[in-house]
């Protein structure tokens, strides 16, 4: 039995992911695609046990950590997000290569599950062999190349379609390719000046685009009666508040909305927008304003939500709060913000907070403990976006805990943040629009995972995000009232972009065939997100449309939420 140890350990490897290989055949069915995709099985595991054969240690020991890591990649995302990892997927998975450290953090028991599994795959590659295999000398290094090569092609031919049911640890190593490719071969073309006609000075002397984290639309009392205190719901002496109520996000992960949100991309022509129109610092520049950007989540100068250096040398003041505690950062946000507004100074400002990303334990003061019971608090004062859940394995009590303590977050880094901008700014020269970057997956419905957000089929709270204006009282900027009643519950952050150019002064016949409909005409809005905003090689974004009726939303007060029902039964 020794002698076939390393196969042995292969065997087990492989088996271990019966259940993944077998629903692929079952969807699959009595047909021929089955013979094709029976054979590829077989050419790729073939491959991988010619590799387990390579004579040179140290080639033998580097594909064994290559796979290793490609299958603890896969493995991992699946397990978390109890969903297939899609091209898509894996390019949102990599521009969020920033994060990597706080997802360790984040998932660590799960990931540490995934390597003592890949254990086996790495000991059964990398061990020395005890036979020869007959054959030419480079065939079992040749062997997993062509493996690659072969499940790329295949790929590239179905616009990143056709890894589902093959061994994971070719996945992510086709899909990389994948990437290179379009790297190498991404000729959208360089970023355009502004040519936009003006119609007149901007509308404000400060505008502002406040983008939150991770709010859901259906968690705040601007949607909902039993919802979150957001302090947007009622009157305020010397500002008007115009809400727009539930509105689709762009996409359902943080990178895809924010980028296309300073670019103004389309449903229709995101790509080209985002990558070559110019950005909304450059039209602010254009029209006269100085550029501040506020950047709550990220310390030390890093950029994030693809932010690059040539689009950050358009903004005249890029904020950031190295020194502060991450649960005190929205704060500090709203006391920079006050002293913008106040400065006299015409600016474009736009803030993208903390707001309530996982981990939510730590995200408010003790004083906001409303809803209980919540997840146990302490160990996450410092993290930002995510950290350790111990003790928490997606169970519907852990959720219970869960949405209780994004509740409290929601009090504090919604509530809180615009009680003190209400209570200490002056907004009578400014506009402010507020959403979020996405909605989040509570697990309201008892479905499996532990993720909130980013998932490939995402369920409909993923893509639904708060809309308000607010605006000093005595400003006579856009007609906000006008549609206010037909194009609440049905606008989207499609619609942002040109609300900005118009309130900036460009002129509105010009915005509308290039960027769409702003929020004071019709929308017309097709109220659907975005779920494969990364669509590459011919494919075709898919996006997911919400019905109202089917959202569910909290239930009753300040106590642990259980019964949930849908958004059209509230009432």
């Amino acid at each position: 039995m020794h002698r076939y140890f390393k196969e042995l350990l292969l065997a087990l490897y492989l088996l271990s992911n019966y259940p993944y290989y077998l629903e692929r055949f079952e969807a699959i069915g009595l047909n021929p695609a089955l013979l094709l995709y029976a054979g590829v099985l077989v050419l790729l595991v073939l491959a991988l046990l010619l590799s387990a054969n390579i004579r040179q240690g140290w080639l033998r020991w580097g594909f064994a950590g290559v796979f290793s890591a490609s299958a603890v990649f896969f493995d991992a995302y699946t397990r978390i997000t109890a969903d297939y990892l899609t091209y898509s997927g894996f390019i949102s998975m990599v521009y969020s290569g920033g994060f990597i450290g706080e997802a360790i953090e984040q998932y660590h028991s799960v990931i540490l599950r995934v390597l003592g599994s890949s254990l086996l795959l790495l000991l059964g590659l990398g061990l020395k062999p005890r036979h020869s295999v007959p054959g030419p000398g480079a065939l079992p290094w040749v062997a997993p190349l062509l493996g690659i090569a072969l499940l790329t092609a295949i790929l590239f031919v179905r616009a990143g379609e056709g890894a589902r049911g093959l061994p994971i640890m070719y996945t992510p190593l086709a899909y990389s390719n994948l990437m290179l490719y379009e790297s190498l071969h991404d000729s959208v073309g360089p970023r355009e000046p502004v040519t936009l006609a003006r119609s007149g000075p901007a509308l404000a002397r400060d505008i502002v685009l406040i983008i939150d984290e991770s709010v859901s639309g259906n968690y705040l009392d601007l949607n909902t009666a039993h919802g979150v205190r957001s302090q947007l719901n009622q009157a305020r002496p010397g500002v008007s508040i115009f809400n727009y109520g539930y509105a689709a996000s762009i996409a359902n992960c943080s990178s895809d909305t924010n980028v296309t949100l300073r670019y103004g991309g389309t449903r229709d022509d995101y790509l080209r927008i985002n990558s070559t129109l110019p950005s909304i610092w450059q039209y602010a520049k254009v029209a006269g304003l100085g550029t501040v950007y506020i950047d709550a989540q990220r310390t030390g100068g890093n950029l994030q939500n693809l932010m690059n250096a040539a689009e950050k040398r358009d903004i005249d003041q890029f904020i950031q709060f190295d020194s502060t505690p991450v649960r005190d950062r929205d704060m500090a946000a709203v006391v920079k913000l006050g002293e913008l507004l106040g400065d006299g100074k015409p600016q474009l400002i736009v803030i993208n907070k903390v707001g309530v990303h996982f981990p939510v334990h730590d995200k408010y003061p003790d004083d906001f403990l409303t809803y209980r019971p919540a997840l146990p608090r302490g160990q996450y004062t410092d993290i930002t976006d995510t950290g350790r859940r111990d003790g928490f394995s997606g169970q519907p009590e852990d959720w219970v805990l869960y949405r209780n303590s994004y509740m409290n977050s929601l009090l504090w880094n919604v509530g809180e943040f615009f009680n003190r901008l209400f209570a200490n700014a002056d907004l009578s020269q400014a506009v402010l629009i507020y959403t979020s970057d996405h909605g989040q997956d509570l697990h309201e419905r008892g479905n499996p995972g532990l993720n909130t957000h980013c998932d490939s089929n995402p369920v409909e709270e993923e893509g639904l995000v708060p809309l308000v204006v607010i605006q000093g009282q005595g400003l006579q900027t856009l007609d906000w009232q006008a549609h206010l009643a037909s194009n609440k519950d049905r606008s989207s952050h499609y619609n942002i972009f040109p609300t900005l150019l118009q309130l900036l002064g460009y002129d509105p016949a010009g915005i509308a065939p290039i960027y769409g409909r702003s929020l004071v005409v019709p929308t017309k809005d097709d109220f659907s997100f975005n779920t494969r905003f990364n669509a590459r090689l011919g494919a075709k974004p898919v996006f997911r449309r919400i019905d109202l009726s089917q959202v569910v939303v909290p239930q009753g007060g300040p106590v642990a939420t259980q019964a949930q029902m849908p958004v059209g039964q509230a009432d």
